[in-house]
């Protein structure tokens, strides 16, 4: 287990690296560029592979208040919404939740947000193909952070594991 002290300057990423170390499970914190955050970006320039980076993407319905949560995904897969996380939620329309909905309601910007520390009102799906790896690199509360984590970290933190909660991107 590693932990990193610059990563405390962020308060949401010192969250994040609380509840990761809280689980027991061995992870290492990750360092980056904030300009390569993004998934594709990050994968190619620090040499991850897309099978195994997971994202953690924020759902909403369309009800007022939203209802919102959080599902764990491959980067080489792509979250099945409008079936199986909207029938899972048992909400009538659900879609992505938007970069200012994210914020709001996690504190992260998009390409940092981790399941790690997030409000326990929001749900975690983790879908069962991000379970077969052996570790996983994840957001890590801010654009400047990531964690390479077992996903059994992820079923320790609270996380549903739903078997098809994502295709295959074809």
């Amino acid at each position: 287990m590693t932990t990193d002290a610059g990563a405390d300057a962020d308060p949401i990423a010192a969250r994040a690296l609380a509840a990761v170390a809280a689980t027991g499970v061995d992870h290492e914190v990750v360092r980056i560029d904030p300009a390569l955050a993004d998934t594709a970006a990050f994968c190619e320039h620090y040499g991850y592979r897309l099978d195994e980076s997971a994202n953690c993407l924020l759902v909403a319905s369309r009800d007022e208040p939203p209802q919102v949560a959080a599902c764990m995904v491959l980067a080489t897969t792509r979250l099945d919404v409008n079936r199986t996380v909207r029938r899972h939620l048992g909400v009538r329309k659900l879609s992505f939740a938007p970069a200012e909905l994210t914020l709001e309601r996690t504190g992260m910007q998009l390409g940092g947000v981790t399941p790690f520390g997030l409000d326990a009102s929001i749900p975690l799906l983790v879908d069962a193909r991000v379970m077969a790896c052996e570790r996983v690199i994840v957001g890590g509360g801010s654009r400047g952070v990531k964690l390479l984590v077992a996903p059994t970290a992820l079923t320790a933190i609270g996380g549903e594991v739903v078997e098809g909660l994502a295709n295959d991107v074809s």
